[in-house]
Formats: C-alpha cells, sequence, structure tokens
C-alpha cells in the first residue's frame, strides 16, 4: 500500500535537497553530486508512481479519477486546507517535471562556473514549487506553489542570464505577477461566494465547482484566471515577455520555461479554469479560438525571420503551445487528449533543442545563424541530433510531435473544422522555417571556420536519452493515452 505521505515527500524532496546545498554551496565539488542524487531520486520516485498507477487506481481514493490524495487542515479559520491529488494528467506533468529538471542539470554542468551551489540551490527550490502547481487541489496551496516557482527563475535569469537580463527578468516578473495577482482576487471572490451560498468557508477545488454563479460573474472570474493562464502559455498577444527571457536566460533556464513554466499555464486552465466557469469557457471559446491560431501563423512567421537559434525556438515554442490551446477550446475528448500529450512532447523536444544550441554556444561563443554552416561534416554526432529534434519539432509522422498535433487537429475538427484548418497552417510554416534552419547551420556551406568539437560523453547520453523518448513517444504513445484517458473522461463529462 502506499505511503499517505507520498505525495508530500514528492513536492517537497527538491527542498530538503535545496537545504542540504545551501550549506555547501561554495564547494560545486560536493554540491553537484549533491543535486544531481536529489533530482535522480525525484525521478526515480515519479517513474515509480508510473509504474503502479494501475494498482493505485484500484485502491479508489476518496476523489473519483485520481490515483492518491491528501488532505488536511490547514489555515482552518479561512477554509484552506493542505489538499494535494495525483491523477494521471497530474502524474504526466510529474514525470515531465523531474525529467526537465534532470536535462536542466546535464547541461549546466560545466556552462554554470560561478555561485554553483546557489544556482542548483535555486533549481531545486523552483522543482518543489512546480511540483506543488500540479497537484495542489486546493486553490490557496495552488496559488501559494504558482507564486514559489516564479521567485527562482527570477534569479535564474538575473544572476547567471546574458545580453539584457535584467530587463528581460522585469519584464518576466511584471507580466507574471500582473495576471497572477487578478487571479488572486478573482479566488477570493469566488471562495466569498461560495462561503454566502453554502456557509461553509473552503478554498477546494471539488467544493468551488459546485459554486452557483450568475453568467456575468462567472465571465469576470474566468477572465482573471484565463488571462494568468494566458500570460503564461503564452497566448498571442500577451508573449511578448517570453522570446527575451528565453534569448538572455541560461540554457537550463530556458529548458525549464519551455518544458515546465508555460505548461504551468495550460495545466491550470484545464484544471481549474474551465472545470469552474464552464458557461464562460464556452462562451469565450471563439476567442480562444482566434488567439491561438494568431499565435500559431504570428509566431510562424516572425520565428523565419530570425537571425539567433535561440530566439527562433522560442518562437516556435509560442507556435506550439498554440495548438494546446486550441485543444483545449474545443473541450472534445480527443482533442484534450492530444493537448495534454502535446504538453509533454513540446517538453521534451523543444528542451533538447535549447540544450543543442547551448551545447553550440559553448563552443562557438554564438547563436547566430549565419555564423554557422556545414556542420554536418565537421560535427556530426550534434548534427544528427539536431536533425532528429527538429524533424520532431514540425510534426513528422513517427516521431512524438505528430500525435499531439494530429489527436488536437482531428478533435478540434469535429467541433470547429474553420479552427482545425487555419490551425493546419502552421504546421506549413513550421516546416518552412525549421528546414531553412537545419539547411543553413547543418548543410550550408561553412561560411567561416570555427574550431569546434563534436559531442562528449555526457552530451552524447544526454541527447540519445531525449532521442529515445522523442521515439518511444512517436511510435508508442498508447501508455501515456491510456493513463491520461480516464481524467479526460471526467473533466470533458463535467464541461457543457
Amino acid at each position: 500500500m502506499a505511503d499517505p505521505h507520498l505525495l508530500t515527500i514528492l513536492v517537497f524532496f527538491p527542498l530538503a535537497g535545496c537545504l542540504l546545498v545551501l550549506p555547501v554551496w561554495k564547494r560545486p565539488a560536493a554540491a553537484r553530486p549533491l543535486a544531481l542524487g536529489v533530482m535522480t531520486g525525484e525521478l526515480l520516485l515519479a517513474l515509480w508512481l508510473y509504474a503502479s498507477w494501475q494498482g493505485l487506481a484500484a485502491l479508489k481514493p476518496i476523489l473519483p479519477g485520481y490515483l492518491l490524495v491528501e488532505d488536511a487542515p490547514w489555515i482552518g479559520a479561512f477554509g484552506i486546507r493542505y489538499t494535494l491529488g495525483l491523477d494521471g494528467i497530474s502524474l504526466l506533468m510529474v514525470m515531465l517535471t523531474a525529467f526537465s529538471f534532470c536535462v536542466a542539470l546535464a547541461v549546466s554542468w560545466r556552462a554554470i562556473g560561478e555561485k554553483v551551489g546557489l544556482f542548483l540551490a535555486l533549481l531545486l527550490a523552483m522543482e518543489t514549487g512546480i511540483m506543488g502547481v500540479f497537484l495542489a487541489l486546493d486553490l490557496a496551496l495552488f496559488y501559494l506553489f504558482w507564486e514559489v516557482m516564479l521567485i527562482p527563475m527570477f534569479f535564474l535569469i538575473g544572476i547567471w542570464g546574458h545580453g539584457r537580463h535584467i530587463y528581460s527578468t522585469v519584464k518576466f516578473f511584471l507580466f507574471t505577477m500582473f495576471g497572477s495577482l487578478l487571479m488572486l482576487l478573482a479566488i477570493i471572490a469566488l471562495h466569498l461566494l461560495h462561503a454566502q451560498q453554502s456557509g461553509v468557508a473552503t478554498f477546494g477545488l471539488h467544493q468551488l465547482i459546485a459554486t452557483r454563479l450568475p453568467a456575468g460573474t462567472q465571465l469576470w472570474l474566468f477572465g482573471a484566471f484565463f488571462l494568468a493562464f494566458a500570460i503564461k502559455f503564452p497566448l498571442f498577444p500577451l508573449h511578448t515577455w517570453l522570446p527575451d527571457a528565453h534569448t538572455d536566460a541560461p540554457t537550463a533556464g530556458s529548458v525549464i520555461l519551455a518544458g515546465l513554466l508555460l505548461k504551468t499555464g495550460s495545466y491550470g486552465l484545464l484544471r481549474f479554469g474551465y472545470p469552474l466557469f464552464p458557461q464562460a469557457a464556452q462562451t469565450l471559446t471563439p476567442l480562444f479560438y482566434t488567439l491561438a491560431i494568431a499565435g500559431i501563423i504570428y509566431a510562424s512567421l516572425v520565428a523565419f525571420a530570425q537571425e539567433d537559434m535561440k530566439r527562433l525556438i522560442a518562437y516556435s515554442s509560442i507556435g506550439h503551445m498554440g495548438y494546446v490551446a486550441i485543444g483545449i477550446a474545443a473541450w472534445q475528448p480527443v482533442a484534450l487528449s492530444g493537448s495534454i500529450i502535446q504538453m509533454a512532447n513540446h517538453g521534451v523536444t523543444t528542451g533538447a533543442l535549447f540544450a543543442m544550441v547551448g551545447m553550440l554556444d559553448e563552443r562557438a561563443h554564438t547563436r547566430e545563424i549565419g555564423a554557422f554552416g556545414g556542420l554536418w561534416g565537421k560535427i556530426p554526432l550534434w548534427s544528427f541530433f539536431f536533425l532528429l529534434f527538429s524533424m520532431a519539432s514540425v510534426g513528422l509522422p513517427g516521431l512524438n510531435n505528430f500525435v499531439g498535433e494530429f489527436l488536437v487537429l482531428s478533435g478540434t475538427f469535429t467541433k470547429s473544422p474553420l479552427a482545425a484548418g487555419l490551425a493546419f497552417t502552421g504546421i506549413v510554416l513550421t516546416l518552412v522555417y525549421t528546414v531553412r534552419l537545419v539547411q543553413e547551420v547543418v548543410f550550408q556551406t561553412e561560411r567561416k571556420p570555427l574550431p569546434l568539437a563534436d559531442l562528449d560523453r555526457r552530451e552524447i547520453c544526454l541527447l540519445a536519452l531525449l532521442a529515445l523518448l522523442v521515439i518511444l513517444m512517436g511510435v508508442h504513445p498508447a501508455p501515456l493515452l491510456d493513463l491520461i484517458h480516464g481524467p479526460v473522461k471526467i473533466l470533458v463529462g463535467g464541461a457543457p
């Protein structure tokens, strides 16, 4: 039988690691193995939960569809409880989180040479915040974790970033805090309205879902939640913080931004936004479609004009998250399943591309597309993996992104053929700018002689593992689809 505090261990084990790293933060030789051990342990725990999920489902915890639930009083005077829950959707996000932090540590192993212990401590603290976001079922607890995860990223970009990193850090902070404060006001309002109706003060998600709200009130409250989550997605035109943050962040920061922080917005929308305000969500579906499609097309066109490889991948990331948004907007089982799978696919593929650009930048000290060419002959291992992940990014059949995008478009077509058709143009545009990138960097005639070394053993092992995931998730997605099938059915069944 599972430990009743397993979810608490999952959330706070990285924070315990952070507290262990801080005393040795001036000794990288001690801090790095310690952080690696903690992150590896977290990943093994997440994988054990995945291996055991069918047995956990048979235990039938107190909430339908959940594998594990922890619930205890916390701040009784305000009805705030310590409630964590794990279902198939959050388990997928937990595995992605644990894996992405291991990738972030691997790519920063040599790249970060100053204040190494502090850098690792911030990574571990952020892992606790993100794990909490994916597991919290009390809105006050969710908001706490939502804010906690942003603080370490603020310092990661501000201290270890490059270029206009202070500008990018402040922009990131202002955008996210604006949306977060509006969401906090909406959470408090929903709490008060529920207490007024039922006489019970609570921030529990499944209690607040039962609150009866007039259509106008629903629209205002959903609008506040939607804005906070749309900024994190990021949806057009609230996306402008992301390219700057990606461009100026250290490679590990870009891996976490693309792999996880964007997913907290989409996860929040499908876990909290739509279930709490179903009528308002249905009313605003045309707007959601419009913003998502505009973002896909706009980001693809702007990506084509970029000369910085990291900035190009950042705009590509905005476009790919547009498909996640379309699947959520359709709120149909196939499309929603595709969105959730695409969240994981995007985290793996885009994280791999950012890691590879970071490896190239370490060698050449530039990310300008025009500085490269002929890399297939100079560094063939790097070029092979870059080609593979680029093809996954455009949705080549047999690789992971194809599965998510196919499910999103086929499911959306049953609800809105026009939205699905317009979104398909984004795939064509993605192919155009990705082929241009690969052609100029890998196959174009060498422009200037650059003394580049090919991948070392650490980098080969990391990229081989990422490549294996890309292929496995592309040719055999059934285990992940089985994992999320039940929760998706419950979500859509409760929607209009």
